[in-house]
């Protein structure tokens, strides 16, 4: 087979270029205030993801084989070496499936821009407060942006797209933390990039699926540092016709865009398009939840009233989300769309404690989902990723009612964003699991105020338990 050799990547280069050239000043005003709730959200997700067992795992097998102690582990007395940190706390992040995501772009970006980007903050301690949020700015950009030029068919083909485009982010806010030039930049993007990978099968009950984003941090940390050493990388990563990022985990050229790679660049802000969740499992289940949340306000009715449930949704949704529940462990359940309508339809919540090990095989939670149909809609798909999460839920009640909700976009989403006190309200919820209250609050004032900050390293030193 013959390839032909070709080093053309005004993409990947187009990346570095405004990853090495964003300044603070750039930044617009909104966008720095959400960045700091963005950022706010994911610690809390992190610290509530400590103790859980899963992390847990990780944090005595790596401190067994790890003897640096450079880097917080999060929410522990525990310090490991920046990439196992690093590691270590992108998996706390995502471990509960409480934290943001990028829904048109399909990523949880703060499990994979954060680990890495207060990883350097330990490693180089000085960077301001401003330069930190020029970091991380840089690093919310760019994942959403591959996510949105491989399109829904790249986690339909069965990749974890939180875990395949997530080294681009980590690579990206990294890169700018270390002030890497663009050259060195571009190096850093191809060697993350080389190092992608997750599989969606990971879904279906496996602790690994909780790994992925912690893995693409590293990924994206180990890309920056060692292409500041002058290592080199894939220098078209994105754009390369035989074996490129894209032309690989996509199935054919015209099922992703390399245009959406740089688009809108310096006027139309990703980071405002990430979305929190007041829900604890997947994002792709949220919508019906605000459906039935809705009709509930509408007219009253529980479990037990309900005769069938129908969700018309698009092919991510079904595919994702729409399978027939078998009980395989807590991720199986967070993730299952029928379980979480009857965990909420019997608790009237869908949160932390809803999920535990004892409920993912709960015989009432179990013939519950059975009554709950999902349904591909082609007309839902066709309107394309941004949105893919639309659903039309039909309710059906044992009484004869029948009542439809369509919703477009969940609670706490770039649309219906949620307010400051909503979110500092989850924040505190949740890292209180793991740190003393006073501890919260100078975490929670820290982060708010962060453009005031002589040294980001104060965040680390919060983040850790003392």
């Amino acid at each position: 087979m013959n390839h032909e050799a070709s080093n053309d990547n005004p993409y990947t280069r187009g990346i570095a270029q405004f990853v090495s050239g964003l300044s603070y000043d750039a930044i617009p005003a909104e966008v720095k205030t959400r960045i700091k709730l963005l950022m706010l959200d994911s610690l809390g997700c992190a610290l509530y993801g400590a103790d859980l067992e899963w992390s847990q795992m990780l944090q005595k097998t790596l401190t067994r084989i790890d003897s640096s102690r450079t880097c917080n582990v999060w929410g522990t007395d525990l310090k490991l070496s920046a990439p196992h940190a690093a590691l270590i706390n992108g998996t706390q992040v995502q471990g509960f499936e409480l934290d943001d995501v990028h829904r048109a772009g399909v990523l949880h970006v703060g499990a994979v821009v954060l680990p890495s980007l207060i990883s350097i903050t330990e490693m180089n301690p000085g960077m301001s407060g401003k330069e930190f949020i020029t970091a991380a700015v840089a690093g919310y950009e760019i994942g959403p942006r591959v996510g949105l030029c491989m399109r829904p068919d790249h986690i339909a083909q069965g990749w974890h797209s939180g875990a395949t485009l997530g080294v681009f982010s980590s690579a990206a806010g990294a890169a700018r933390a270390l002030k890497l030039d663009v050259d060195k930049t571009v190096h850093a993007l191809g060697i993350a990039g080389t190092q992608s990978a997750g599989l969606m099968a990971a879904q279906y009950g496996a602790m690994v699926k909780r790994m992925h984003a912690g893995r693409a941090s590293q990924s994206g940390l180990y890309g920056a540092l060692i292409a500041e050493s002058g290592f080199t990388g894939i220098v078209n990563v994105l754009e390369s016709e035989y074996g490129g990022f894209c032309t690989t985990f996509s199935r054919s050229h015209d099922r992703f865009d390399l245009k959406e790679l740089t688009a809108g660049f310096g006027s139309v802000w990703q980071t405002m398009g990430v979305a929190l969740k007041f829900y604890a499992c997947v994002g792709s289940n949220h919508t019906t939840l605000d459906a039935i949340r809705e009709m509930q306000a509408e007219k009253l009715f529980g479990a037990k009233d309900v005769k069938k449930i129908s969700i018309h949704g698009s092919q991510v949704t079904m595919d994702h989300v729409g399978w027939k529940y078998v009980p395989q462990g807590l991720t199986s359940a967070q993730l299952n769309l029928p379980y979480c309508i009857a965990t909420w339809l019997l608790d009237g919540d869908c949160f932390v404690d809803q999920f535990t090990d004892a409920m993912v095989a709960d015989p009432a939670r179990m013939k519950l989902s059975e009554i709950v149909e999902v349904h591909h809609d082609d007309a839902i798909t066709k309107l394309g990723a941004k949105m893919r999460h639309k659903v039309r839920v039909e309710v059906f009640l044992n009484d004869g009612t029948r009542m439809e909700r369509t919703v477009e976009s969940a609670r706490g989403s770039e649309y219906k964003f949620a307010s400051e006190s909503d979110i500092v309200e989850k924040f505190e919820k949740l890292a209180v699991k793991a740190l003393p209250k006073s501890q919260v609050e100078q975490l929670r004032d820290a982060m708010l105020g962060l453009d005031k900050l002589d040294d980001a390293t104060k965040l680390a030193q919060l983040l850790g338990k003392h």
